[in-house]
């Protein structure tokens, strides 16, 4: 008798725990990190250019996922570019999350600071180092801050082509990515049950509009994009970029052969984006309780280019080598509900962002470009030097063969992966 009712106390009082604690979660947080006084901006390898006013605030943005014992981060930073060395720092600095599960991944920008250490000719670098530390805080306190407000939810998630004049490849008008993935989660108890808690949008765009020649800092095209989101209900937005090289840009020619470069035209573009984006999400069904997987590989690239070595070898951001000439990273897959997602460390060139695409188990790919990482422009071995118009982009990479290595190491991970949800 007292064997059966300790059964029934523990059926009553631990499974419904059990059953709770495996319930999906979601929270998100924001931190401003526009540095005051303005610092220069930095649109690429070379001097930054000193700024002199602003249009928009730079942001931290971070959506942290739950199921079970599996807790993933995914950060968004306004900037060209965000090195591991100083996402590691935040890593170092974030509390219940393992730091292979925090994805930390750059808009992309061309109006922020430094975060390179882009050195000269003489080996000078003007990257501010405090100003840095100061963002790899921030980035931590935002994510710690959603940790503590992980709340029961459910997902949207949705994959469709974004339509309208947003970007085009500036090399050949027609070769990129249209498709917006979108991951929205939606609180399911409390207060905001039914509303959006976040809004990912996943595109594939340099948010260049405005450019590091204007003495302007800004998040360029991606502010309005927050704020139109935010404005929609769609709660904090969250922007990953996706495979933007050679050369995914902003659609902002004009019929005249000129392009707009200004903050109205940031506006125009971002917010079509966020518009399209809510579009695409809006009539998604709901995913209640789904499941969520995480896993993380190191891998490691040559780095043959003579530019790229003097500036890994000369940037006071201390990169991890993994030996003379290699570097190494890291590769993240994600399964969220009925999505996949794959990290990738640089600007991949749209054929390769289409090819590993293509081999993802599920029809709701997600790549998120620039992110652990950022390496510079990644083509397959049949693209490197083969045109004058790859000229910039072949000598900005690491080499030839860091197309090649990233689709294989990252097709190794998909097979070797569980599938998502499966599309119902």
């Amino acid at each position: 008798m007292k064997s059966r009712l300790l059964l029934f106390l523990s059926l009553f009082f631990i499974i419904p725990q059990v059953i709770s604690a495996q319930h999906f979660r979601a929270a998100a947080a924001v931190r401003i990190i526009t540095p005051d006084p303005l610092l220069p901006v930095s649109g690429g390898i070379g001097t930054p250019k000193k700024s002199t006013e602003k249009n928009g605030d730079l942001y931290a943005r971070a959506l942290v996922l739950e199921k079970g014992n599996v807790r993933i981060a995914i950060v968004n930073v306004d900037n060209l570019g965000w090195p591991a060395a100083l996402g590691n720092k935040s890593r170092a600095l974030i509390k219940g999350i393992a730091p292979e599960n925090v994805l930390i991944g750059a808009t992309h920008t061309h109006s922020g600071p430094d975060a390179y250490g882009f050195p000269n000719e003489k080996g000078e670098s003007f990257a501010d180092l405090k100003y840095l530390e100061h963002c790899t805080r921030q980035i931590a306190d935002a994510v710690n801050e959603a940790v503590k407000n992980l709340e029961d939810a459910s997902l949207k998630i949705a994959v469709g082509e974004a339509k309208g004049k947003i970007a085009y490849n500036y090399y050949a008008d027609q070769l990129y990515d249209p498709r917006c993935g979108v991951i929205q989660a939606i609180a399911t108890s409390g207060a905001k049950k039914g509303k959006a808690i976040a809004t990912l949008v996943n595109y594939a765009i340099h948010p260049e509009v405005i450019g590091s020649g204007r003495g302007i800092l800004s998040p360029d095209l991606c502010g309005p994009l927050y704020d139109r989101i935010e404005a929609q209900g769609g709660g904090i937005a969250v922007f990953m970029n996706g495979a933007q090289g050679g050369m995914v840009t902003a659609d902002n020619r004009l019929e005249n052969g000129k392009e707009a470069s200004d903050w109205n035209e940031c506006k125009r573009i971002g917010e079509l984006l966020a518009d399209e984006a809510l579009r695409i999400v809006k009539d998604a069904p709901l995913q209640e309780n789904p499941q969520l997987y995480c896993t993380a590989r190191k891998i490691e690239f040559p780095v043959d280019s003579e530019i790229m070595r003097y500036i890994l070898k000369k940037s006071p951001i201390k990169n991890n080598m993994a030996g003379e000439n290699r570097i190494a990273t890291q590769l993240n897959l994600l399964n969220i509900g009925t999505a996949q997602v794959l990290s990738i460390p640089g600007e991949a060139l749209p054929n390769i962002g289409f090819y590993v695409k293509r081999h993802m188990s599920t029809k709701q790919p997600f790549l998120f470009g620039l992110t652990n990482d950022a390496f510079g422009y990644m083509l397959t071995k049949v693209d490197f030097n083969s045109f004058k118009r790859y000229d910039y982009v072949s000598r900005t990479s690491l080499g030839e063969m860091t197309g090649e290595i990233y689709m294989e190491q990252a097709l190794k991970l998909i097979q070797e992966s569980p599938k998502p949800q499966e599309i119902k």
